[in-house]
């Protein structure tokens, strides 16, 4: 059994997040909105999907794009991943935009991204004079190679 999400309905005609497949990783975030919404070509929007939600301490929700909005229309999430830590229980809003060359109109019930529910590790912090010599060093990007 995985970690426990409570799902609030913000509206009635939100609809519950749920895995498309039984392997699935991510469960799929559709509009809740009052009118279709097109975004032209460059454009970013904030799309409702009528939700709040409370995730279990010690995870977190990463809101990550569906790639067949990202393949075929050039829709995709403008902060990717984006993250829903497990004290965030406000309503649950998706940043899309436009990467295509045509406008695209979401309208509700449209499946438009999809969260995956992950486990959180906050890191101790060290404070120290000099770091430790590595191979790589401070070589940057393309440092590693093709």
């Amino acid at each position: 059994m995985g970690p426990r999400v409570q799902i609030r309905k913000l509206r009635p005609d939100a609809v519950i997040p749920r895995y498309m497949t039984p392997s699935a990783a991510g469960l799929d975030l559709c509009a809740a909105i009052d009118a279709p919404i097109t975004i032209q070509p460059r454009q970013r929007v904030a799309i409702s999907t009528g939700l709040a939600m409370k995730i279990a301490d010690g995870f977190e929700g990463q809101i990550r794009p569906r790639s067949g909005l990202a393949r075929d229309h050039g829709i995709t999430c403008t902060n990717s991943p984006g993250t829903i830590d497990s004290d965030y229980t406000g309503p649950v809003t998706i940043l899309l935009v436009n990467h295509g060359t045509e406008p695209f109109t979401i309208e509700s019930g449209h499946r438009i991204a999809q969260i995956v529910i992950a486990p959180v590790v906050q890191a101790e912090l060290v404070e120290v004079d000099e770091l430790a010599t590595t191979e790589r060093g401070s070589g940057g990007f393309g440092s590693t190679g093709r």
